[in-house]
């Protein structure tokens, strides 16, 4: 998958950060589309600097901070929307120009909606978006082969889908004007004599940081930075746009699905006028990454153009800048075998620390599910001093990894199973699993999570 024109920085050599005293780390820079990178097919080689971590004096003209967050994304901008409802003050460090209102749509569960209520917006966003009824699968010929009301496994099931673009401004106008400093590309991380981190950005500022939370996606610079590999390549891709109807979409609040051989799609209704999409097919290889609305959306209608018509009219009623195609992507933190979530004083968080696959819609919910509980064990330890930042963002990692690893293992074996392209399996799919054997209340018992307000 090639990479954006912006500067990008990784890390290439696994390192823990336990100690700052001898590592040295590689960050890489973007040079040329021309040559390609080692390890996935169409991607853009990097030209590598060099960056020293060794213990460093602070100077007397770095900016001081007690926490900064780095990445204006959903974890990051929840979670500092989270520490400001309970008075403490953080610093966003944003790459982008602006917040990142790229994308299109994500599925919220009852998990994600408790967590955004605890936050303190999730009645701005409920007005905003409607609420799905139901489910029904389809196959490739229009056939329904089931269908379930959410409420009928589950009263207290909540699914809205929710523009990405409207979370994220609602996230940031929560906070005050000077918290998200835009333009900050890191460049370098350093660690100072008095055991903070010390950051600097391509513009030559630097910042001196008690605390740093990592909410930089899933291409962390920070989890390489602490050892972490590279998120793994699934074997799908996804196109997704949200289609406009300016006089109003006819559809019913329900989400639906549509399976083929090799090749799913769905949509679900947004709000009176939007309706989000998605088409996931098989792939050896992510491939070259493509930009061009136009061979974006000829390419998503070869792959459905024999399906149900409403496919094709969602595809061309889609705005130019609404339609993308992504490579899935997961990490599974194996016990004893992955780097923690936190070392010292630093933290991962959504993304960074956990990228899943969305076949169970729960990346943005689990990314909020950790805002709330990092937010909590955090306050906790600069309140009541009673234990450690770094013993609190152990609490966190704890607490959080037996939630989060297996998700990903199930997300990752849903995925694989209903992307099937032998046709007798996808027969005896269509046939006995879906319309006999499938239970809804067990396929959404991972909504079911608990937590006390902020």
């Amino acid at each position: 998958m090639a990479l954006s024109s912006s500067t990008l920085l990784l890390v290439k050599s696994h390192i823990s950060l336990s100690s700052f005293s001898n590592p040295s780390l590689f960050f890489s820079k973007r040079t040329s589309s021309k040559t390609q990178l080692g390890g996935l097919p169409g991607e853009t080689r990097i030209r590598v600097r060099r960056i020293s971590l060794s213990i460093i004096n602070a100077r007397a003209d770095d900016r001081k901070e007690d926490i900064v967050i780095v990445g204006a994304g959903i974890a990051g901008l929840a979670t500092a929307v989270s520490l400001q409802r309970l008075g403490i003050r953080t610093l966003v460090l944003e790459q982008g120009e602006s917040l990142r209102t790229g994308g299109t749509s994500l599925t919220l569960f009852k998990n994600g909606w408790k967590a955004l209520d605890a936050i303190g917006v999730g009645n701005d966003l409920r007005s905003q978006f409607l609420e799905i009824q139901g489910m029904a699968i389809k196959s490739e010929d229009g056939r329904e082969l089931r269908s379930f009301r959410f409420k009928d496994e589950d009263e207290s099931q909540e699914v809205r889908a929710v523009e990405r673009r409207v979370l994220l401004e609602t996230l940031a106008s929560r906070l005050p004007p000077d918290a998200i400093s835009f333009s900050s590309k890191l460049a370098n991380i350093e660690r100072s004599e008095n055991g903070e981190t010390l950051l600097e950005l391509e513009d030559g500022i630097r910042i001196s940081a008690k605390i740093l939370i990592a909410c930089d996606g899933i291409r962390s610079p920070v989890a390489k930075l602490m050892g972490f590999p590279e998120p793994n390549y699934v074997g799908h891709c996804a196109f997704r746009g949200l289609a406009y109807f300016p006089e109003g979409q006819p559809f019913e609040p329900k989400v639906n699905y549509i399976y083929g051989k090799g090749v799913r799609a769905g949509y679900v209704p947004v709000s009176e006028t939007k309706v989000y999409w998605f088409i996931c097919y098989n792939s050896s290889s992510p491939g070259p990454k493509i930009t061009d609305p136009s061979i974006l959306r000829q390419q998503a209608e070869q792959l459905v153009r024999n399906w149900p018509t409403e496919l094709i009219n969602l595809i061309n009623l889609t705005p130019d800048d609404t339609i993308i195609r992504t490579s899935l992507v997961d990490r599974w933190l194996w016990p004893s075998i992955s780097p923690p979530a936190s070392t010292g004083s630093i933290v991962l968080v959504g993304d960074a620390w956990h990228p899943m696959t969305p076949n169970l819609g729960q990346g943005a919910c689990c990314a909020l599910e950790d805002s709330i509980v990092l937010t909590k064990k955090l306050s906790e330890a600069i309140k009541s001093k009673r234990t450690s930042v770094e013993d609190a963002f152990k609490a966190y990692g704890n607490e959080r990894w037996p939630r989060i690893f297996p998700l990903t293992v199930r997300a990752y074996l849903v995925g694989a199973l209903l992307q099937w392209d032998n046709p007798v399996i996808c027969a005896l799919r269509d046939n006995i699993v879906v319309p006999k054997l499938v239970r809804l209340g067990p396929v959404l018992e991972h909504t079911n999570f608990e937590f006390d307000p902020l």
